[in-house]
Protein backbone atom coordinates (compact mmCIF):
# COMPACT_ATOMS: atom_id res chain seq x y z
CA UNK A 1 0.00 0.00 0.00
CA UNK A 2 1.42 3.36 -1.00
CA UNK A 3 1.59 5.78 1.92
CA UNK A 4 0.23 9.25 1.08
CA UNK A 5 -1.21 7.99 -2.22
CA UNK A 6 -3.50 10.74 -3.62
CA UNK A 7 -7.20 10.13 -4.06
CA UNK A 8 -6.76 11.01 -7.73
CA UNK A 9 -5.32 7.48 -8.13
CA UNK A 10 -8.66 5.83 -7.44
CA UNK A 11 -11.34 8.46 -8.11
CA UNK A 12 -13.80 8.16 -10.97
CA UNK A 13 -13.03 10.90 -13.48
CA UNK A 14 -16.06 10.59 -15.74
CA UNK A 15 -18.68 11.93 -13.38
CA UNK A 16 -22.38 11.76 -14.12
CA UNK A 17 -23.87 15.07 -12.94
CA UNK A 18 -27.21 16.80 -12.59
CA UNK A 19 -28.15 20.45 -12.66
CA UNK A 20 -30.44 21.62 -9.85
CA UNK A 21 -33.04 22.49 -12.51
CA UNK A 22 -33.10 18.92 -13.90
CA UNK A 23 -36.09 16.72 -13.13
CA UNK A 24 -36.20 13.92 -10.60
CA UNK A 25 -37.24 11.62 -13.45
CA UNK A 26 -33.92 12.38 -15.12
CA UNK A 27 -32.13 11.64 -11.84
CA UNK A 28 -33.87 8.27 -11.54
CA UNK A 29 -32.97 7.44 -15.14
CA UNK A 30 -29.29 8.30 -14.55
CA UNK A 31 -29.13 6.24 -11.34
CA UNK A 32 -30.61 3.18 -13.03
CA UNK A 33 -28.97 3.55 -16.45
CA UNK A 34 -25.45 4.02 -15.05
CA UNK A 35 -25.92 1.76 -12.01
CA UNK A 36 -24.72 4.47 -9.60
CA UNK A 37 -25.85 5.65 -6.18
CA UNK A 38 -24.55 9.25 -5.96
CA UNK A 39 -24.75 12.16 -8.37
CA UNK A 40 -23.15 15.56 -7.77
CA UNK A 41 -25.45 18.48 -8.56
CA UNK A 42 -23.60 21.25 -10.35
CA UNK A 43 -23.99 24.81 -11.50
CA UNK A 44 -21.60 24.84 -14.45
CA UNK A 45 -18.62 22.91 -13.04
CA UNK A 46 -19.19 24.02 -9.43
CA UNK A 47 -20.69 21.49 -6.99
CA UNK A 48 -23.81 22.89 -5.31
CA UNK A 49 -25.21 19.65 -3.88
CA UNK A 50 -25.26 15.87 -3.88
CA UNK A 51 -28.21 13.61 -4.66
CA UNK A 52 -28.15 9.98 -3.60
CA UNK A 53 -30.34 7.16 -4.80
CA UNK A 54 -31.46 6.82 -1.17
CA UNK A 55 -32.67 10.45 -1.23
CA UNK A 56 -34.79 9.59 -4.27
CA UNK A 57 -36.07 6.36 -2.71
CA UNK A 58 -37.38 8.33 0.26
CA UNK A 59 -39.76 10.08 -2.14
CA UNK A 60 -41.06 7.22 -4.23
CA UNK A 61 -41.04 3.60 -5.15
CA UNK A 62 -38.27 4.10 -7.75
CA UNK A 63 -36.88 0.60 -7.33
CA UNK A 64 -40.18 -1.13 -8.14
CA UNK A 65 -40.23 -2.15 -11.78
CA UNK A 66 -44.01 -2.55 -11.99
CA UNK A 67 -45.16 -0.46 -14.96
CA UNK A 68 -48.14 0.92 -13.00
CA UNK A 69 -45.78 2.56 -10.51
CA UNK A 70 -44.46 4.97 -13.16
CA UNK A 71 -47.54 7.18 -12.86
CA UNK A 72 -47.15 7.30 -9.08
CA UNK A 73 -43.46 8.19 -9.35
CA UNK A 74 -44.17 10.94 -11.88
CA UNK A 75 -46.79 12.45 -9.59
CA UNK A 76 -44.47 12.35 -6.56
CA UNK A 77 -41.52 13.66 -8.58
CA UNK A 78 -43.58 16.58 -9.86
CA UNK A 79 -44.10 17.72 -6.26
CA UNK A 80 -40.36 18.15 -5.58
CA UNK A 81 -37.26 19.57 -7.27
CA UNK A 82 -33.69 18.32 -7.16
CA UNK A 83 -32.81 21.49 -5.28
CA UNK A 84 -35.31 20.53 -2.54
CA UNK A 85 -34.15 16.91 -2.25
CA UNK A 86 -30.36 17.18 -2.65
CA UNK A 87 -27.92 17.56 0.23
CA UNK A 88 -26.65 21.14 0.10
CA UNK A 89 -23.79 21.03 2.59
CA UNK A 90 -21.40 18.88 0.58
CA UNK A 91 -17.93 17.99 1.78
CA UNK A 92 -15.52 18.04 -1.16
CA UNK A 93 -11.94 16.82 -1.34
CA UNK A 94 -8.93 17.81 -3.39
CA UNK A 95 -7.26 15.40 -5.83
CA UNK A 96 -4.15 15.68 -3.68
CA UNK A 97 -5.90 14.52 -0.49
CA UNK A 98 -4.52 11.14 0.47
CA UNK A 99 -6.59 7.99 0.16
CA UNK A 100 -6.20 7.61 3.94
CA UNK A 101 -7.56 11.13 4.58
CA UNK A 102 -10.57 10.49 2.38
CA UNK A 103 -11.18 7.08 4.01
CA UNK A 104 -11.17 8.80 7.41
CA UNK A 105 -13.76 11.33 6.22
CA UNK A 106 -16.02 8.61 4.82
CA UNK A 107 -15.61 6.47 7.94
CA UNK A 108 -16.65 9.27 10.29
CA UNK A 109 -19.42 10.96 8.30
CA UNK A 110 -22.82 9.73 7.15
CA UNK A 111 -22.18 9.77 3.40
CA UNK A 112 -20.61 7.35 0.96
CA UNK A 113 -19.35 9.59 -1.83
CA UNK A 114 -17.29 12.75 -2.05
CA UNK A 115 -16.88 15.07 -5.02
CA UNK A 116 -13.26 15.74 -5.95
CA UNK A 117 -12.72 19.38 -6.85
CA UNK A 118 -9.76 21.39 -8.08
CA UNK A 119 -10.04 25.20 -8.09
CA UNK A 120 -13.80 24.92 -7.37
CA UNK A 121 -14.22 22.73 -10.49
CA UNK A 122 -15.59 19.18 -10.28
CA UNK A 123 -12.98 16.76 -11.61
CA UNK A 124 -14.05 13.45 -10.09
CA UNK A 125 -15.93 11.51 -7.44
CA UNK A 126 -14.72 8.98 -4.91
CA UNK A 127 -17.00 6.45 -3.23
CA UNK A 128 -16.72 3.83 -0.54
CA UNK A 129 -16.79 1.27 -3.35
CA UNK A 130 -13.68 2.89 -4.89
CA UNK A 131 -11.92 2.54 -1.55
CA UNK A 132 -12.93 -1.09 -1.12
CA UNK A 133 -11.71 -1.95 -4.63
CA UNK A 134 -8.41 -0.21 -3.89
CA UNK A 135 -7.98 -2.17 -0.66
CA UNK A 136 -8.82 -5.45 -2.39
CA UNK A 137 -6.05 -4.84 -4.93
CA UNK A 138 -3.59 -4.61 -2.05
CA UNK A 139 -4.20 -8.25 -1.02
Amino acid sequence: MIRKAPISMIMTERVITLNKTDSLEKAEYLFKHHNIRHIPVVDGEVVVGMLSYTDLMRLSFADITNEDEGDTDALVYSMFTINQVMKKKVVCVSPSNSIKEVAEILATKEFHALPVVDNNRLIGIVTTTDLIKYLLKQF
